[in-house]
């Protein structure tokens, strides 16, 4: 473990200049969401070396929702294999809100794992290949991926499903299309059971620090998935991960990095750290104001960007890690 010391302080540091933005507001068209506290607001990074810094509410639970979409999608590769994955899903940015109803119309498949389209395909091809043990391979998944048990919150799984109109219209369309293969209401199930997934900041940082170490969870030395997974997932994440922010995040913070409505965020550093935010006040593109702003400050502070001038590798992050 390293010297964490400054590495601490430059995360308070970021925390407090972000504490008072009261702006944007919780997810509104998911009834449940539409009930929770906006106040919190937590960091958590995690180091490949085991070293775990958190400032703010990083205990406070909430449903993972679409950063669950990144691990499903490597949880699809490692189980299909990468060549079935990519007849049913691209690699392309859609410029669309997440919860669009069209498909590419070049390849007539979803323009990405990140979006609607493209998790629903991911859960399906696990729904054929597991059926009703879906939802614990899963679970057994995510568990690993952060060390820790997790439970669905059944209150925002009904909740979401009950609204589930257009998941369920992009899922027909699919199964129109031959992506996805039948059996519409139980994968329209299983992809909203995986967003229902409780987790807190620091089980995310966790999670993303599995990420930044290539598929092996550096707290518990348990290899999760591969190491060409893990670089197809943090590819997608660098160019889709943020909705339709993704260019802007690109060019701010130029981390791979993925967000939810419930106001989690995560971003990797490759091979140094993982980080998890939440904050549930979201701006119109679905990501957390809060933890968006945060990780502009942190690339800025750390030099974090993929493309910072300064150093190379984010080697500033050697003198703490």
């Amino acid at each position: 473990m390293g010297d964490t010391r400054i590495l601490s302080e430059v995360i308070k540091k970021v925390y407090e200049k972000n504490i008072t933005n009261k702006t944007g507001n919780v997810a509104q068209y998911i009834p449940e969401l539409a009930k929770v506290d906006p106040e919190p607001f937590g960091i958590a990074v995690a180091t490949v070396n085991k070293d775990i810094i958190t400032v703010g509410d990083v205990e406070k639970k909430f449903t993972i929702q679409s950063i669950s979409k990144t691990f499903i999608f490597g949880l699809a590769l490692d189980l299909i294999g990468p060549e079935k994955v990519f007849q049913h899903v691209g690699a392309e940015p859609s410029g669309e809100a997440f919860n669009a109803i069209e498909l590419d119309p070049v390849k007539n498949v979803p323009y990405n794992p990140m979006v609607n389209a493209g998790a629903l395909s991911m859960s399906s091809l696990i729904y054929d290949k597991y059926g009703n043990s879906s939802e614990q391979v899963i679970l057994d998944f995510f568990e690993n991926l952060c060390g820790e048990k997790l439970s669905i919150n059944q209150q925002v799984y009904e909740s979401e499903l009950n609204t589930a109109h257009r998941n369920r219209a992009l899922a027909h369309l699919m199964n129109g299309a031959g992506i996805i293969n039948g059996k519409v209401d139980e994968k329209v199930a299983l992809y909203t059971k995986q967003c229902s997934i409780e987790i807190n900041a620091k089980e995310l940082a966790i999670m993303a620090s599995t990420l930044a170490n290539f598929g092996t969870n550096p707290y518990t030395g348990k290899s999760v998935f591969g190491p060409i997974t893990a670089r197809y997932i943090l590819s997608v994440m660098f160019t889709c991960g943020m909705y339709d922010y993704a260019g802007r995040w690109a060019v701010d913070v130029g981390l791979p990095a993925k967000s939810g409505v419930s106001g989690g965020l995560m971003a990797v550093v490759n091979r140094q750290i993982g980080i998890g935010l939440y904050s549930p006040r979201l701006d119109n593109s679905g990501n957390s104001i809060r933890a968006t702003k945060a990780c502009v400050h942190l690339a800025e502070e750390l030099g974090l960007h993929a493309f910072e001038f300064t150093n190379k590798g984010s080697s500033m992050l050697d003198f703490y890690i």
